[in-house]
């Protein structure tokens, strides 16, 4: 296959199940998006191996490691997803250890069911979603050492995974698991059992909507740390993260607007809103 050709590949899975995001990469400088749909698509291709697997997922994980062992040995790639990603790691010079940071959080999803307290969810947050912030910087390029602005990508990656755990609550107990810290919960008299119950007969709960209001506003401190980084980005990468970044924030504007109602409802930023923040960016965002 034509490296265009698999890069294009990407790009439709991005616009698939990426649609937030992938609007946002519209606002991207043209060079950058490949690579970014490229990062976007090994990492969905992952997460459909543990969250919908058609086979054994651990064995299906392993063979994407032994890809990526391939990949970063410069075998050639038949896969249009492996051969943009090889493409990218080569151009951006992406370290093997994110992306074996992020198998191993996958691998987390195969037998951690639940997380006591923040301190041991940030070792599943660190290579499920700040290690994308990490591989995107090369990508969207910085004013300062990179070093310098890694601590906010990576804050980035995990407020948008909170985002996820808020938002996908529900779903995510279907499949047996709890990513909100249960130490967290337990202060507002949660629990998982009181979670499912409210799941299965449809049902919210004041203390749960106390539980998930105080985790939303430690969310949006994360958001704060990640914003703070965005003026360390190349000029014309700043307006594609604030674009991703406010729309993703305004899901906890949501949350909040169904009072935290969320067990068994889906919520997300109407397309209107989407428009109007994109178009709004297409304008020119200030640092």
């Amino acid at each position: 296959m034509r490296l265009e050709d698999a890069y294009r590949a990407c790009r439709r899975i991005n616009a698939h199940h990426g649609k937030t995001f992938f609007l946002a990469t519209r606002l991207l400088p043209a060079h950058a998006r490949p690579a970014t749909h490229a990062l976007y698509a090994f990492a969905r291709t992952a997460d459909e191996l543990v969250d919908n697997p058609e086979r054994d997922p651990e064995t299906a994980l392993g063979e994407l490691e032994r890809q990526l062992d391939k990949l970063f040995g410069g075998d050639p790639q038949t896969d249009p997803v492996f051969q943009a990603l090889a493409d990218t790691v080569r151009r951006y010079a992406l370290e093997r250890e994110l992306f074996d940071a992020f198998l191993h959080s996958m691998r987390m999803d195969l037998t951690v069911t639940e997380y006591p307290d923040f301190a041991a969810l940030g070792e599943y947050t660190y290579g499920s979603a700040s290690v994308i912030g990490l591989q995107m910087l090369p990508v969207l390029g910085t004013v300062v050492p990179r070093q310098e602005a890694a601590p906010s990508a990576a804050a980035l990656g995990e407020a948008f995974q909170l985002t996820n755990f808020l938002r996908d609550i529900g779903e995510d107990l279907d499949r047996g698991r709890l990513y909100l810290p249960t130490g967290e919960l337990a202060a507002f008299g949660v629990d998982r059992e009181l979670l499912v119950w409210c799941r299965a007969h449809e049902r919210t709960d004041p203390r749960v909507r106390r539980a998930l209001g105080s985790l939303a506003a430690r969310n949006r401190a994360v958001y704060r740390r990640a914003e703070a980084g965005i003026p360390l980005l190349r000029k014309e990468s700043r307006s594609c993260i604030h674009t991703a970044l406010v729309l993703y924030r305004g899901i906890l504007d949501e949350l909040a607007r169904h009072e935290f109602d969320v067990l068994n409802r889906r919520v997300s930023v109407s397309l209107v809103r989407r428009m109007r923040v994109a178009a709004g960016a297409t304008l020119g965002w200030r640092s």
